[in-house]
């Protein structure tokens, strides 16, 4: 598989692109300063912004699958992840390739019928604009033509540089809903996120929706 991986320096997309090298795929990392990407065979570099509809369309020919695994708030240049969301779904319409989208935890619900994570009291004010950056790249990728195959991954609510955990090889698989353990805990390791990511390019399962995964 032909992949082309914006966000490849930074923490999901770093373990994704391991992950998809280890089984054979082909990896394009794209960044801003592709200088951060490890030497690998099968992974290339190519400088360059999803904000360019130019470059996408070019880079993203021949491809497979397109991952997107960049924050959705404002960058330096005051532009969004959701501002590049019309850009990407036109290559995907134009390429034919799946787009898959690492999301946030902030709009999955607590409980069926229940409120959205970041609704929530206790949501940390400073992760709001994160958070709710993603909600709607989410409700854009619903809007989306129907004939554009998309996914969207939702982390747990503990996922980062500052958890990466340990590589266990399992991971739980669920929808719109917040998954927890027996004891209240919502987390998953950066290897093991990038499993599932990359279990769903290799065996795709969820088309045209969101799904989580946790430990």
């Amino acid at each position: 598989m032909r992949i082309v991986l914006f966000g490849a320096t930074g923490y999901a997309g770093g373990r994704i692109a391991k992950e998809a090298l280890s089984r054979g795929h082909e990896v394009i990392g794209v960044a801003r300063d592709v200088s951060g990407l490890p030497e690998a065979d099968g992974l290339s570099g190519r400088q360059g912004t999803m904000h360019d509809p130019a470059f996408v369309l070019d880079v993203t020919k021949g491809a497979d699958a397109v991952l997107i695994a960049t924050p959705g708030r404002p960058a330096a240049d005051g532009k969004k992840l959701l501002d590049a969301v019309p850009t990407l779904l036109d290559a995907a319409r134009t390429h034919g390739f799946r787009l898959g989208v690492v999301g946030g935890a902030g709009s999955l619900r607590v409980a069926e019928g229940g409120p959205r994570v970041i609704d929530t009291p206790d949501f940390p004010a400073e992760f709001k604009l994160e958070a709710g950056s993603h909600a709607e790249v989410l409700d854009a990728l619903r809007a989306a033509p129907d004939d554009v195959d998309w996914f969207y991954v939702s982390p747990p609510a503990v996922f980062g540089a500052y958890a990466p955990g340990e590589r266990t090889g399992t991971y739980r698989v669920g929808g719109d809903l917040l998954l927890s353990d027996e004891a209240g805990n919502s987390t998953i390791g950066g290897d093991d996120f990038a499993l599932a990511f990359v279990d769903e390019l290799d065996a795709p399962a969820h088309h045209r929706t969101r799904f989580t995964v946790a430990h």
